[in-house]
């Protein structure tokens, strides 16, 4: 071949290379991202899980698109939330006990590298709006520190909605500043989340993380919510359902101003509970699943969850596939055309197949947790609980046994433990588990001191 028709052959190929590089941007802009992040939803509590409780904006966030109804997250929030924000299982991080108190003196590993820092890196505007719950004892721990452009709310779990304290210390900021609006937290939520939107950079996509702080205990919700489930029974599931109607409203407003700002087809909307329903029969409802938030049955780890992306994902469709909170990271960050050349390995899997065209899961196993005091761990249809089926957090009730083993094609709801019928089944899952757990580094989580006092405002130096 003379050297006039090899240029042309590389020029040709160039140029087919480019044109199929073009064809694939076409194909895949880089979105925008919503991730709404509800706080203790039970699973039973959405309408397209037959709840009693109405949730029309979110059922139609569902129909829309996707409903994901094998989607696990941790026990507990702090876990889940850092399992997002790194795509790393929690005991990778010493965070697979309980949670991040006012009174902790971590949070969120420093080294490792965020899903906000990693979208930023790919060119994103991003934003906190809502409850961080990974650690605010210096500043290094706080949101703009870790690759957010903006936060708005809080630092802890379970403030009052109302006065927005946690055990007096105050507890509202603005971009890591305290703030004194005044207001409802959901509302406020919803408000600062429709204002990024209608203020977004038209030159950037913008990652927009809504963790709200509903629907999350003390169960607070204005008068006007309590109306349409004034007849719930027990009376205890009433302020549940009060604050369930204020948060459904505020993600009905979040996608309107979506809607309104001609975003909507090129923005993918995830929402997600970072648990299951705790307190159930008498404030959630986990439907027929067994077990609630601390365990890890399917009602503690199995949650509700949705995606949207009309065009990209189809409307009302199902995803059986299972499917782990920590696989939103690298699915975030490689349709956001991020790289994932993370300085530590990923446990996530890119899961938009999955989701937008109904291909299997990328996970041949999804750990759901491992701890000093047991753990569990899937594979394929097979799930096995190891030593105590509860966190740390919770009671051990009559499941205090030392393992489970249950096949959930067959028995979704967890009816029939099968570990002594099929040891060969039990010893396969055991030994995956023990791989896994024997990566696992010391819980962080400690008692709290007795020398702690409540500051005048969380975050901040007294």
């Amino acid at each position: 071949m003379t050297t006039r028709s090899t240029g042309i052959g590389l020029l040709i190929g160039a140029t087919f290379l480019c044109g199929l590089a073009t064809a694939r941007a076409e194909e895949a802009p880089r979105p925008n991202i919503v991730m709404i992040l509800a706080d203790d939803l039970g699973w039973g509590d959405v309408g397209w899980h037959g709840s009693e409780i109405k949730t029309p904006n979110l059922d139609r966030l569902a129909e829309s698109g996707a409903r994901l109804e094998w989607f696990y997250a941790q026990p507990l929030c702090s876990p889940t939330r850092a399992a997002l924000m790194t795509g790393r299982y929690p005991m990778r991080l010493g965070l697979q006990v309980g949670v991040v108190k006012p009174w902790s003196r971590f949070g969120l590993p420093l080294d490792e590298r965020t899903l906000p820092q990693a979208l930023k890196d790919a060119g994103y505007e991003t934003a906190i709006v809502g409850k961080w719950h990974l650690g605010h004892f210096q500043p290094e721990y706080l949101p703009t520190r870790r690759g957010f452009d903006h936060q708005y709310g809080c630092y802890n779990g379970m403030i009052d909605s109302f006065t927005l304290k946690r055990e007096g210390g105050h507890d509202w900021h603005r971009d890591d500043e305290e703030s004194h609006d005044e207001g409802y937290s959901t509302h406020l939520i919803a408000r600062e989340a429709v204002r990024l939107i209608n203020e977004k950079d038209p030159a950037r996509p913008l990652f927009l993380y809504v963790p709200f702080n509903a629907v999350h205990a003390p169960y607070q919700a204005p008068k006007k919510y309590h109306a349409a489930n004034k007849d719930l029974m027990p009376a205890s599931r009433r302020g549940y359902a009060a604050m369930v109607a204020a948060m459904d409203e505020a993600v009905g407003e979040i996608v309107a101003a979506i809607d309104a700002k001609g975003l909507r087809e090129n923005t993918l909307i995830v929402f997600s509970s970072d648990n299951g329903g705790p307190y159930v029969g008498r404030a959630t409802s986990n439907g027929p699943l067994r077990g609630e938030k601390s365990t890890l049955f399917e009602g503690g780890v199995r949650v509700a969850a949705c995606a949207s992306w009309p065009g990209r994902i189809p409307a009302g469709s199902v995803v059986d596939a299972p499917l782990h909170v920590v696989d939103l990271y690298p699915t975030f960050v490689k349709l956001a055309g991020g790289a994932l050349d993370q300085p530590k390995p990923l446990d996530g899997r890119d899961a938009w197949d999955a989701v937008a065209r109904g291909e299997p899961t990328p996970n041949a196993t999804i750990l759901l947790n491992s701890s000093p005091r047991g753990g569990a761990i899937r594979m394929g249809d097979w799930k096995l609980i190891v030593g105590r089926a509860v966190d740390a957090e919770g009671e051990a009730r009559e499941e205090a046994r030392d393992l489970f083993l249950f096949n959930l094609a067959d028995d979704p709801n967890e009816k029939h433990d099968l570990s002594a019928d099929l040891p060969e089944k039990v010893a396969e899952l055991r030994g995956r588990y023990d791989d896994l757990a024997a990566q696992a580094v010391p819980p962080k989580a400690r008692p709290k001191p007795a020398s702690f006092h409540v500051p005048r405002v969380w975050g901040q130096p007294d």
